[in-house]
């Protein structure tokens, strides 16, 4: 029995590769590790949800710990309540991904994603307990941990955003349409935004325990740009399975991704004074269009690893208050300690109805999004020393483009895929060096 975490948490097919003994261990391990007398487990709306929050309550009652069973939350959610709290926690989803698949996100007391530490020591001792024997002895008697189930406890997350995000009424008059995505939001989000004073119209908020992200939410925004057309709404959002990134739409049905959110609200704080250090914090993935919009508005731009947890860090290494990725996860550190969809989605409405521009407005003065092509390059072998031999390669791309555009090779941190991206004034420059670089990879690689 084998686990390595990867940039959020752990993720695998339910029942084959992430199995309930796995999550039973983890819970053991979990508890040794991170240690909290009291933890929150949450989930999303697959089928194998129940299965495996059920598994990994058991391990964490095995040592001894008090499990509180949240039921269908947002992870924002569930880190919320922890950082409340200041107790562990743990949010059973693999967000955008097929129902099939599963996952465990792990929180600190706190409501903070685990470090590479804590993560290669929850590895050590998962392995420890998946070994002949455990000389460690278990609790008996009245010391077995309990689990218990406060389904009301997501009540205190509603009244946070509906109440302490933005004043009262922010939303007033704006016309939305919500994509839930089957999901964790589905119950949840048409409430939050019609207490601010939007009329929500609501889609993908039914789900069966196998619906969760089909042909919906934010890898799937096609339906929310219709329906956002076809009902005259100013704008849309789209979540995915667990809630904490967002997509928006605005009122032609054009999509607006995680730079172009964040820079339309890293100005608006910014003219309003609100943006710490009048600095922002985003991956390497990020376009090349955002920085350059940022520079126009006199915004500095941190950039990090993909992950939003890197982006944590840097934000709470520099006291900054905004930062994201091009996903549409998005961190507004002043008021949580994780991605929330929901919160970014209410933000960025706040600044729609505040300066009464329509949010296409917004999104174009913000920044213009250079094109930009990713091709995934399948190798023989997972080497992530391979991208290190294109050096020249890239160097003369760089010098093709200059300051036009952009190049970035990255190797997969959990699969033989070398990521090609490219970003040029027009997408057919952008595919061409994309195309030629992509196949010195698979030449390497092969």
């Amino acid at each position: 029995m084998s686990l390595k975490f990867g940039t959020d948490g752990v993720r695998g097919i339910a029942n084959r590769e992430l199995t309930p003994e796995l999550a039973l261990n983890l819970g053991r391990a979990a508890a040794r590790v991170l240690g909290g007398a009291r933890w929150l487990i949450g989930r999303d709306t697959r089928r194998s949800g129940p299965l495996l929050s059920a598994a990994l309550a058991a391990g964490l009652a095995t040592e001894g710990v008090e499990v509180v069973d949240l039921g269908v939350v947002p992870t924002p959610g569930v880190a919320f309540l922890s950082a409340a709290d200041h107790v562990p926690a743990a949010m059973i989803s693999a967000s955008h991904n097929p129902f099939g698949d599963n996952g465990i996100k792990l929180f600190s007391a706190g409501g903070l994603k685990l470090s590479d530490e804590l993560e290669e020591r929850l590895e050590l001792e998962l392995t420890a307990l998946s070994g002949q024997g455990d000389p460690r002895p278990r609790p008996t008697g009245t010391e077995v941990g309990t689990i218990t189930t406060d389904h009301g406890a997501i009540d205190r997350y509603r009244r946070f955003l509906a109440e302490d995000v933005v004043p009262a009424g922010s939303l007033d008059g704006l016309k939305v349409v919500l994509d839930g995505a089957n999901g964790a939001a589905s119950e949840l989000a048409a409430g939050v935004f019609e207490a601010l004073g939007a009329t929500v119209t609501s889609i993908h908020t039914d789900p069966d325990g196998i619906n969760i992200n089909e042909a919906s939410g934010s890898t799937h925004p096609e339906a929310l740009q219709a329906a956002v057309v076809a009902h005259g709404a100013d704008a849309g959002l789209a979540f995915d399975g667990d809630a904490d990134r967002v997509l928006a739409v605005d009122g032609a049905g054009e999509l607006v991704d995680g730079d172009q959110i964040i820079a339309i609200c890293a100005i608006d704080r910014h003219e309003r004074g609100k943006l710490t250090h009048d600095t922002v914090v985003v991956t390497v993935m990020s376009n090349l269009g955002f920085r350059q919009g940022m520079a126009a508005h006199g915004i500095d731009v941190i950039t990090t690893d993909v992950g939003d947890r890197y982006v944590l860090e840097a934000l709470d290494e520099g006291k900054h208050c905004l930062g994201g990725e091009q996903s549409g996860h998005v961190i507004f550190r002043d008021l949580a300690s994780t991605g929330d969809g929901m919160l970014t989605g209410i933000a960025l409405l706040a600044v729609v109805a505040r300066r009464q521009q329509p949010l296409a407005e917004l999104a174009a003065a913000a920044m213009t999004r250079l094109p930009q092509v990713l091709v995934n390059v399948r190798t023989a072998r997972r080497d992530p020393g391979l991208a290190g031999k294109l050096t020249a390669d890239v160097a003369a791309a760089e010098e093709r483009l200059g300051d036009r555009g952009r190049v970035l090779l990255r190797p997969s941190g959990t699969e033989p895929v070398i990521r090609v991206m490219v970003e040029a004034p027009t997408h057919e420059e952008a595919a061409e060096v994309a195309g030629h670089l992509a196949a010195v990879v698979t030449s390497l690689g092969a």
